[in-house]
């Protein structure tokens, strides 16, 4: 589905507001990592998908990264891929909609 510079655009404003904590990870682009060394370290989730690589194997592989640099991550940030959270919401909030 292709979808509009505009509707990403809103969608991108209602998601920026969102609490973040608990977030599916298809609806995850990228996860940043901050580390004691005043350093960034990321994880591209949208690469890794276009590479072929399921969820449930990128979920893992997050999950491993975390638990081997445990001591020396401080923050850990998501990026939502907005597309993908229009993509899953909009059918949903459009059903709702329907008889208003």
């Amino acid at each position: 589905m292709l979808l509009e510079d505009d509707f990403l655009a809103r969608w991108g404003r209602i998601v920026n507001d969102v609490d973040k904590d608990h977030v599916p990870i298809t609806c995850v682009k990228k996860v940043v990592f901050r580390t004691t060394q005043g350093r960034q370290r990321s994880i591209n989730l949208r690469t890794l998908r276009k590479q072929g690589i399921d969820d449930d194997s990128i979920e893992s592989a997050v999950g491993k990264f975390i638990s081997d640099h445990e001591h020396e991550i401080v923050s850990m940030e998501l990026v939502l891929d907005v597309e993908a959270v229009a993509a899953a919401v909009q059918p949903e909030t459009d059903r709702l909609l329907k008889g208003m």
